[in-house]
């Protein structure tokens, strides 16, 4: 990618060198300026603005008639022929190309965006600060622009980069290809820069962090998030060598006003793309750390926060690109777009509250995936949790999705979060067993709930609790701390499987509803009426020999 960036750009300035010859300004309409000899009129903003650049044209070289048209009334002794040059090299370093046909003829001109003074801005967007201003009958550069030209020069030309503008030149001003032999030299060693740094970039990011990261243990952390992340950062780098050395090649400002607009658009792009990726360093990061807990719903949380930062990237990657590379006002923008963004809400406001539903449902937690939850007429295990709706398996093996602004508002039951598990049932025997049998029954009942692993120890009722129209009814009410729905079915089942083994060991029969006919007793039959044996100590025995029994087990 980085070789196809280099090769476009040589490809684009050779096979636009024609235009690199041709003249900066376009014929003049009638009634304009148009002899040589007379470009040194001040009268209206379009005649200051032919003057100054054309006597700073190559062949027309006269920076003393430029220096004319700046206001340097508080610089004092400063050199204007030199700040002319230099205010000259920040319109072509700025990429800023100056329509002449555009600029107002008007001796009294007055720019109604700017509180109707008399002044005239070139770009508002990348050189506020420089503008023209009526001084007595004349337009002139600004006082206050003139006074920040140095340091805009310094702007534009970082890092020692205005020196070059003065060396280069020097190497030989024969022409090749429409272009100057010291811009081609120039152009060269700008190329073999790039490529330098591209190489010694590429040896301490793949070779030099990789051989770190794979001797630390993170050989896969490097392959799959990192190393990519570098290579955009290389791409940046070498896009900004560029966009800071191509101004000082002093190239025709046509060409250096799309060749700077292009660099311009493509370094907040690649930040935009850094970013991006980096969104997924850190969403692998917030998956590890969410292993390490026990709450499912924050493997939910990590895939919400990954869209939501990626979307986020990508509105603010874009603004950018508007603004620095298509050199769009985004101001007007952003207040159309939030006029926009009231109507979209107000049309939105189901979408919105879903929203924000599923915000509270990751800030409060009132389930996670895996639970068991009831919420009016829908029960069922949690599956997911998205970004609009929660997703729920019912029972009947059937999806049901639940906008989460219904659910942040309803009443949720979570089953899953239940410490003990219930367990209550009404034991019915026969009036006709005696008060010791029953006694004894009752206590075998309580030792079966003490005896189990799965039951709780510390609160149960089992009592004789009622006299019904066919039974005598024993209460047994109990807790099972299990951790899902099967354990509890299987230690509900042991319980009753323990409770008819314990009745049919001390002979207690259930009761069900029944008609009882009562008829004398023949000498020859025996009666059908049951015999018990009489005395607490006989079942006492029989609960002892039974609950051995159970132990064995």
């Amino acid at each position: 990618m980085k070789n196809c960036i280099l090769f476009m750009m040589m490809a684009g300035f050779f096979l636009l060198h024609p235009f690199l010859s041709s003249a900066q300004f376009p014929d003049s309409p009638p009634g304009f300026l148009t002899d040589s000899s007379a470009f040194d009129d001040f009268s209206t903003p379009y005649n200051t603005t032919l003057t100054f650049f054309h006597n700073l044209q190559e062949g027309n070289f006269k920076p003393e008639i430029s220096a004319k048209a700046l206001d340097v009334s508080r610089m004092g002794g400063a050199n204007a022929n030199s700040l002319a040059v230099k205010l000259k090299q920040i319109f072509d370093g700025k990429g800023v190309y100056v329509r002449i046909n555009e600029i107002p003829n008007e001796r009294n001109y007055i720019d109604s965006l700017a509180n109707n003074d008399q002044k005239y801005f070139f770009d508002k967007t990348i050189l506020p600060n420089i503008y023209l201003e009526k001084v007595g009958d004349k337009w002139l550069f600004s006082a206050y622009t003139v006074s920040h030209i140095n340091d805009l020069h310094q702007e534009t030309y970082p890092f020692g980069t205005s020196k070059l503008l003065n060396f280069l030149p020097k190497i030989g001003n024969q022409i090749y290809f429409g272009l100057h032999l010291w811009q081609l030299v120039g152009l060269f060693f700008l190329l073999l820069m790039v490529f330098l740094s591209h190489k010694i970039f590429t040896i301490i990011v793949d070779r030099g962090i990789r051989y770190v990261l794979v001797r630390s243990g993170y050989g896969g952390l490097a392959e799959k998030f990192l190393l990519p992340v570098a290579r955009v950062v290389s791409i940046y780098l070498i896009v900004a060598l560029l966009a800071i050395f191509i101004r000082v090649l002093q190239l025709p400002i046509f060409i250096v006003s799309w060749v700077t607009l292009l660099l311009n658009g493509l370094k907040p792009f690649l930040v935009t793309i850094i970013f991006y990726k980096l969104v997924d360093v850190l969403s692998s990061y917030l998956e590890r750390m969410a292993e390490k807990t026990t709450s499912t719903l924050d493997d939910q949380l990590v895939p919400l926060v990954r869209k939501t930062l990626k979307t986020f990237v990508i509105v603010i990657g874009s603004l950018f690109v508007l603004k620095d590379g298509l050199r769009v006002d985004i101001v007007p923008f952003l207040t159309g777009l939030s006029i926009g963004g009231l109507a979209f809400a107000l049309a939105a406001q189901d979408t919105l509250k879903n929203f924000f539903g599923s915000v509270m449902i990751f800030i409060d937690k009132p389930f996670q995936v895996g639970d068991w939850i009831t919420s009016g007429e829908v029960d069922g295990t949690v599956e997911e949790v998205g970004f609009r709706s929660t997703r729920i398996r019912t029972f009947r093996n059937s999806l049901v999705y639940i906008p989460n602004g219904k659910i942040a508002d309803a009443t949720i039951d979570n089953h899953g979060l239940r410490q003990y598990r219930r367990f209550y049932t009404t034991i019915t025997i026969t009036y006709d067993t005696p008060p010791e049998l029953i006694e004894v029954f009752v206590e075998g009942l309580k030792e079966l709930v003490r005896k189990h692993p799965n039951t709780r120890k510390d609160y149960y009722n089992v009592y004789l609790n009622n006299l019904s129209a066919y039974s005598l009814d024993v209460m047994f009410y109990v807790f099972f701390e299990v951790p899902t729905w099967p354990i509890e079915l299987k230690t509900r089942e042991d319980l009753i499987l323990g409770i008819i083994r314990l009745a049919n060991n001390l002979g207690v029969r259930f009761a069900f509803p029944t008609q009882t006919l009562h008829m004398e007793t023949f000498p020859e039959k025996k009666g059908l009426m049951p015999v018990y044996e009489e005395g607490k100590a006989i079942y006492q025995q029989r609960l002892e020999k039974f609950i051995q029994q159970e132990s064995g087990k």
